[in-house]
Order: structure tokens, then C-alpha cells, then sequence
């Protein structure tokens, strides 16, 4: 199936196939005789040259991505954590801190917004979007609508948001939106089911031709969730399988792969296994996925830092750029950039300027970890709080 997955690398060309002439049984001497190539003419996007431009924007050296995505909901957990309720008012104040922050972008390339966050402008007015852009960072959206039960599987779940998704696309590239991000997930524990995994990169496919189409840079993540008491070796296989289905139907809706971002998880043993594994093995198993099912015509690989701490997520992908790699190997981090400046905030405005000054702290060291120059010496006990919850992903 892998193999197949390659037929069609690249949307912008017809390509061809061997087929047997229409009316002839397969197998007989005349279908035997007549097998030719048929030209199979594939529609090119509009936006193929800017989608392949923005990818590479991102995916540019020493930067990543901001992961500011989280739902409403979740936001107001993160609020919750410190004392504040979970308002419209506090949301802004906590965005408008991350997104306001001098000289984020030497360190971010891309920050992936709530649809909320991407209508919003600053207390006094300035578009969230357009201080950005000021930073020479691509803002990007979230667009899938959350995950819901999956009937015939395994208590497993299915991510839903297909529908208008083309026009809601076409929406947020007018507000500015230049990439977009959809998140489903794969549980070892539930097996998983062969019915998860296709549904998982069947919808990823749809989500990534809908998004290319409208001018959106998609990004891939089907998350392997951490739960689980499994080794690494068994992440591993599972992780190759949901690649494998991801990338054949990647071609199938013919997708232009120089226009696509990966966020996919680290390859690491199930978070209740007995025995944690070191930096040099989680990137010798997380390239080891990388090199045996993604093309290297994608442009870039964003982790996801999946319930790690601040310091464990960037001391993997560190020691994941100690060699050259086919792809730029970055950071598309939630908590694992967020967790020191939120707890040096605490929702008073005269901690704002110390929290961004945190928030600058992690992406510095983050951009040093995709050089594969980071070093953890003195790293806050603070930054190395926050492992894995069950169940949280963020």
C-alpha cells in the first residue's frame, strides 16, 4: 500500500496509470493485448506556487510553530489553573500577551489560532493577525470541529468538521489565515481498529485537498495518544501503519505534498510503561518512522509535544537535528511552550512583560533544539514540571 502512495506525488501534473481498454475481462488474451496508458488529467490548485511558498516560510531554519489553538473549552482550563474565569475578556488579555510578544518571530514561524483568536484585534485595536505578520509570522487556523465516537470501532473516536469546510476555508484566507491545522488521533490501547486508522487518514486527506484548494498550507496530524503501557517498538508499528494509510490517500485525492506541513507525534513508549526512554532513542525511532513513510518532498515536520514537559519536548527534538535530515525538523508546540509564561502571568497585567519574556526563554531554546544546538544546562525546575496527564493532550 505504501508503494501506491507514490503514483501521484505531485497534483500540479496529469499522470497515468496501466489500464486494460474499458469492456475487456481482465485476464483474457485481448485485455492482455491491449493494456496502455490512460492520461488521467488532474486539476492543479490556484494557489499551488503561494501554498509551496508559505510552506517553506514556516518551515524555515531556527523557527516553528505556536500552537495558540486550544478550544474555548480548553482555554478555559488553562485559565482555571490560575484563578480566572473563563470570559472572552481574559481569552483576548491571555492571546493578545503571546501574540504581542517583541521579536517572537525570530524564533516562530507560525502560530495556529481558535477561530475566535483569528476575528480579534488587541485593547487597542490592532488585528491579532496583523501583529503577525509584523513579526513575519504566518498565521494559521484550526478548522476541524472535534472528536466524536466512531460507531463499528473499538471505543474509538473520528474527527468531524468536512462539512462547509471549503467555505469556511475560503473565509478564513480572506481574514488572513494562510495555513490550517486538523487534529485527529489514534489509541494503541483500542487496538487500534483498521477502521480508526483509515477513517483518521481518509478525513485528513479530504481536509488537506479542501484546504490546498482554498489557499490554506493543511497540516497533517493524526496524534498517537500516549495512553497506553506499551514499548516503543509497538508505537513504532503503529506509527508506521497510520502513516502509511495517511500518505496513500494523501495521493489518492491528490494532494501537492510540497504544500503540506506534518505534525505528527514522537514515537515514545506508552506513557505507563515501566521504563522511559532517553532523547537518543526517541529520535532514532521517531526518524526511524520519518525515513520509511514520508517523501522528502515535504517541506516540514512540526512535533507535536504531546504531554511532554517544556525541557523533555526540546531536548527530543534536539537530539532528533544532530544529522541532517530530508525535512526541516521543528516544534508545533502547545503547553510546551505555554506552560512557564502562564504560570508567571497569573492574569495581573503587571506580570505581562516578565511572561513574554518566559515565552521568548522557551522559543529560543526550542529554535536551538531544531539547530540541534540546545543544551538544558540551566533550565528552570519550573520548565521541567508538566509530564504527562491521561487523557491531555495539550
Amino acid at each position: 500500500m505504501a508503494s501506491a502512495s507514490f503514483a501521484k506525488l505531485n497534483a500540479a501534473s496529469s499522470a497515468w496509470i496501466g489500464q486494460q481498454s474499458f469492456g475487456q475481462r481482465p485476464g483474457s488474451s485481448s485485455a492482455r493485448l491491449t493494456t496502455r496508458r490512460v492520461s488521467l488529467p488532474i486539476r492543479a490548485s490556484s494557489y499551488k506556487d503561494e501554498l509551496v511558498q508559505t510552506a517553506k516560510s514556516i518551515a524555515s531554519p531556527g523557527r516553528g510553530i505556536l500552537a495558540i489553538d486550544e478550544s474555548n473549552a480548553t482555554c478555559g482550563k488553562r485559565l482555571a489553573s490560575i484563578g480566572l474565569d473563563n470570559t472572552e475578556v481574559n481569552r483576548q488579555a491571555y492571546r493578545q500577551l503571546l501574540l504581542t510578544t517583541p521579536g517572537l518571530g525570530e524564533y516562530i514561524s507560525g502560530a495556529i489560532l481558535f477561530e475566535e483568536t483569528l476575528y480579534q484585534s488587541t485593547t487597542d485595536g490592532k488585528k491579532f493577525v496583523d501583529c503577525l505578520r509584523n513579526e513575519n509570522i504566518v498565521p494559521g487556523i484550526k478548522v476541524d470541529k472535534g472528536l466524536v465516537p466512531l460507531p463499528g470501532s473499538n471505543n474509538e473516536s473520528w474527527c468531524q468538521g468536512l462539512d462547509g469546510l471549503a467555505s469556511r476555508s475560503a473565509e478564513y484566507y480572506k481574514q488572513g489565515a494562510r495555513f490550517a491545522k486538523w487534529r485527529t488521533v489514534v489509541s494503541i490501547p483500542c487496538g487500534p481498529s483498521a477502521l480508526a486508522v483509515k477513517e483518521a487518514a481518509w478525513g485528513l486527506a479530504r481536509y488537506a485537498a479542501i484546504s490546498q484548494d482554498n489557499g490554506l498550507v493543511p497540516i497533517v496530524e493524526p496524534e498517537i495518544l500516549l495512553d497506553g503501557d506499551h514499548g516503543i517498538e509497538r508505537t513504532l508499528e503503529v506509527a508506521e501503519k497510520v502513516w502509511s494509510e495517511v500518505f496513500y490517500y494523501l495521493a489518492e485525492n491528490n494532494v501537492v505534498f510540497e504544500g503540506i506541513l506534518l505534525k505528527p507525534s514522537m514515537v515514545t513508549p506508552g506513557a505507563e510503561h515501566k521504563a522511559k526512554a532517553p532523547p537518543e532513542i526517541i529520535a532514532k525511532y521517531t526518524l526511524t518512522m520519518l525515513k520509511r513513510r514520508v517523501p522528502p518532498a515535504v517541506p516540514g515536520i512540526m512535533f507535536l509535544s504531546g504531554g511532554q514537559s517544556e525541557v523533555e519536548a526540546t531536548l527530543n527534538l534536539n537530539a532528533m537535528n544532530q544529522s541532517p535530515n530530508p525535512w526541516h525538523v521543528s516544534f508545533s508546540y502547545a503547553r510546551a511552550l505555554q506552560n512557564t509564561v502562564l504560570k508567571t502571568w497569573q492574569g495581573h497585567p503587571e506580570n505581562v512583560e516578565a511572561a513574554q519574556k518566559a515565552l521568548l526563554v522557551r522559543a529560543k531554546a526550542n529554535s536551538l533544539a531544531q539547530l540541534g544546538k540546545y543544551s538544558a544546562e540551566g533550565e528552570s525546575e519550573e520548565a521541567k514540571k508538566g509530564m504527562f496527564v491521561k487523557g491531555y493532550t495539550y
